[in-house]
């Protein structure tokens, strides 16, 4: 009974801070909990569907951390026909949609998240390594969902993959069959598609180049 008294005050205190229904939000853990056996702090303005497909090593707070630009009314959605799955505690923004295709492979590493409003539309695989911010209004798409031929045309792999410590700044767009080596930046805006094996740098454009090596950030 103490653990549901100090995880109750405890979800109580991150409602009042980020503008959340506390009674909506503690149902609806208990829900998660109860039912499925995982521990979702969701907002009052999410929608999961497949939470039995989402596997998590420790807490899912999805729209209760306090981002300022974000409203009440915003509306987070989890589609996960595939697999989603978190190496341990996360945290998705408000606002933030997620489309998991059948087939298709998530992964989140540990120490990162996501801050509001981003999109991730995945049908085959997208790797997120651990220590990762993820900045608001991103993309993150690895399929045209059309065919396109022309000459000389290369078969590129689908996934993405980001490495450990990497930041995502506001706005970038990242498309199939890109790789983003350790400890990169990515500036705001950027649109990336390729491969990057070069750590630390700063990555920007459209196309994103390399515009900056030996960065670290914290």
């Amino acid at each position: 009974m103490k653990k549901i008294i100090d995880k109750a005050l405890f979800i109580y205190n991150k409602c009042r801070k980020a503008n959340s229904s506390f009674p909506i939000v503690f149902i609806k853990y208990l829900y998660y909990w109860l039912v499925y056996n995982k521990k979702i702090m969701a907002h009052q303005n999410t929608l999961i569907n497949g939470v039995e497909k989402i596997k998590i090593n420790g807490d899912l707070n999805i729209g209760v951390e306090y981002v300022g630009f974000s409203k009440k009314s915003d509306v987070t959605m989890l589609n996960v026909q595939g697999e989603l799955s978190f190496k341990k505690g996360y945290s998705i923004g408000r606002g933030c949609i997620f489309d998991i295709g059948e087939n298709a492979v998530v992964q989140f590493g540990k120490g990162g998240y996501i801050t509001a409003n981003s999109r991730f539309i995945i049908m085959n695989k997208l790797i997120i390594g651990d220590d990762c911010a993820i900045s608001w209004d991103c993309e993150f798409l690895d399929n045209d969902f059309h065919q396109i031929s022309y000459e000389n045309k290369k078969i590129r792999p689908k996934e993405i993959v980001i490495g450990n410590h990497v930041w995502i700044g506001a706005g970038v767009k990242v498309y199939q069959g890109t790789t983003i080596a350790d400890g990169c930046v990515i500036a705001s805006n950027a649109v990336v598609r390729g491969v990057f094996l070069e750590k630390n740098t700063i990555i920007g454009g459209n196309p994103a180049r390399v515009i900056k090596h030996n960065v670290n950030w914290s």
